[in-house]
């Protein structure tokens, strides 16, 4: 967490995250805390797919969570009321007999602090869902035991079989606090950043506390700590949201962001695409809706590299990288459709990240103006990237690329009585007016006539 114990950001951050609809989690752990709405109990979900147990792409948003009650008890076991008081790091449950605190001892493990002079406990219950799992444990990367244990002195330790899973109890009956672990165990084992003006701090806090907290631990196909777009909802690792994540993070851990671009370069497709998703136990790099086709997205990784670069200047890491940026480039020119040569298309509006968009309602694939226009800033970022390394000549052969992409763009895309740019489907134009018509305007390449009608439009 970016936060140190005496950080100011912790007070902005008082009673401001709300786990009845954002997940209380931590720093590379993939255990989701959540509040019922309108009542003293929480549940637990996991940030992972578990695919081996329910197949297909979004299985995991429907499916129940891993402990479906976890209920503060007193020392006769009645279930305890409690106001509850959140920070980045720790909840605060105010009961009758005291305060219950919550926060992350590890990765996998919740503590649960008892409050000093009463004999306290806890009971869950975990769903009979994930005892069924159809592949042996040792297959799952992820399978999990749940392990209840106390550092202080045990009342009460009872197991039952209730509806749809089984209910574990602990009491603790030494009065003298003490803390509760709940271990979800799998098989295997801010600085830099200048607030902006006070009536935006708390938003400020906010967002670097969602981003690092949406950050999960190595596991499987994820080979660096890596950025969920959200843990509750985008179970994996983006393609371009982590180029989008690197350049953020670069402010705040230059490493960590490198890592982002790392997460994805390793799971490259020997043909040179980049897959959409990675996740724990695979690649998302086609998907069958709205139309079955390969799936990847936007080129941006060169470009967020520099980014990066700029802040903290690492030529091994531009090194390393280079040739797999230079694979995904030409993967984008080797698809063969009967296109228009010598300008990029896509055949699946998912990998645009313009997922719903009017530019598709003519059918696929789509010569488009933003992807055309991605490329041209690529080849320009990989021309820089080249002259950092010494590579003069392949910078200038770079160069000549996107000058020559630029050139195509105007002479079929572009419409001088419209001063738009229109992307194409089956050599017919797509008259649709989207901001990304004037897209090429971030290239910084257009002639001057073409630019004030453009900016006009803008």
């Amino acid at each position: 967490m970016p936060y140190g114990a005496s950080s100011p950001q912790i007070e902005r951050l008082r009673n401001r995250i709300d786990p009845q609809r954002v997940p209380f989690s931590d720093r590379g752990s993939r255990l989701l805390l959540y509040k019922y709405r309108g009542r003293s109990r929480f549940y637990l979900k996991l940030a992972e797919r578990l695919e081996a147990l329910q197949p297909g792409l979004e299985t995991h948003r429907d499916r129940p969570p891993y402990l479906s009650e976890i209920t503060l008890l007193d020392g006769e076991g009645q279930e305890l009321e409690f106001e509850l008081l959140t920070f980045p790091h720790v909840l605060h449950c105010q009961t009758r007999i005291g305060r219950f605190s919550v926060t992350f001892a590890d990765y996998d493990t919740l503590a649960l602090g008892l409050p000093p002079g009463a004999a306290a406990g806890i009971a869950l219950t975990e769903s009979e869902l994930f005892e069924q799992n159809p592949a042996p444990a040792e297959d799952l990367i992820n399978h999990r035991q749940v392990e209840l244990t106390a550092n202080t002195e045990a009342l009460s330790r009872r197991n039952e079989a209730v509806v749809d899973g089984r209910r574990r109890t602990l009491v603790s009956s030494s009065g003298a606090g003490g803390a509760i672990h709940i271990s979800l165990l799998r098989g295997d084992r801010a600085a830099g950043a200048v607030p902006p003006d006070e009536y935006l701090a708390e938003s400020y806090a906010y967002a670097w506390w969602s981003l690092a907290n949406n950050l999960v631990a190595p596991l499987g196909n994820v080979r660096y700590e890596a950025l969920m777009p959200s843990k509750a909802q985008y179970l994996g690792i983006w393609n371009w949201d982590s180029c989008f994540h690197a350049i953020a993070l670069r402010h705040l851990d230059p490493d960590l962001a490198r890592d982002q671009l790392r997460t994805l370069l390793t799971v490259q497709l020997e043909d040179g695409m980049l897959p959409d998703v990675v996740h724990d136990e695979g690649l998302v790099d086609h998907i069958d809706h709205p139309i079955p086709a390969r799936v990847t997205k936007p080129p941006v990784m060169a470009w967020a590299a520099l980014k990066i670069h700029e802040i903290d200047h690492d030529l091994e890491f531009l090194r390393e990288i280079y040739p797999a940026l230079k694979r995904w480039n030409r993967w984008w020119f080797e698809q063969r459709s009967g296109e228009i040569e010598g300008l990029a298309h896509y055949r699946h509006p998912y990998s645009s990240g313009l997922d719903d968009n009017p530019m598709w309602d003519h059918g696929f694939p789509v010569v488009a103006v933003d992807l055309n226009t991605y490329l041209v800033i690529q080849m320009d970022s990989l021309a820089a990237i080249a002259e950092q390394l010494g590579l003069d000549d392949e910078a200038r052969a770079w160069r000549v690329g996107a000058d020559e992409l630029t050139a195509r763009m105007l002479n079929v895309l572009y419409d001088s009585a419209e001063g738009f740019f229109w992307p194409q489907h089956a050599g017919k134009p797509i008259t649709v007016r989207t901001p990304f018509n004037l897209y090429p305007l971030w290239t910084g390449r257009m002639p001057a006539g073409v630019e004030a009608h453009l900016v006009g439009n803008l």
